[in-house]
């Protein structure tokens, strides 16, 4: 993955983010993500859908899966 954790939407344009199946159903806690384990970028991004031209978090893969099993585990309170 490149030395950015943190990533600006312009660096991203090409990606295809969906929303997250842990967002909110009321559209005020959107969470998207794209895959860019194909890219150069080598990384998993996560953005807040009410701001797609902010900024964006990138993971490794290992990361990813780390942070993706501490929610299902309630390790971060809502």
């Amino acid at each position: 993955m490149i030395g950015k954790a943190v990533m600006n939407a312009s660096d991203l344009a090409e990606a295809t983010w969906f929303k997250s199946s842990y967002s909110g159903t009321d559209q005020s806690q959107c969470v998207e993500v794209a895959d860019l384990t194909e890219t150069a970028y080598v990384a998993i991004a996560i953005r807040d859908s009410k701001d797609p031209q902010g900024l964006a978090l990138a993971f490794s893969t290992v990361g990813w899966s780390s942070f993706v099993s501490a929610v299902k585990q309630g390790q971060f309170p809502s």
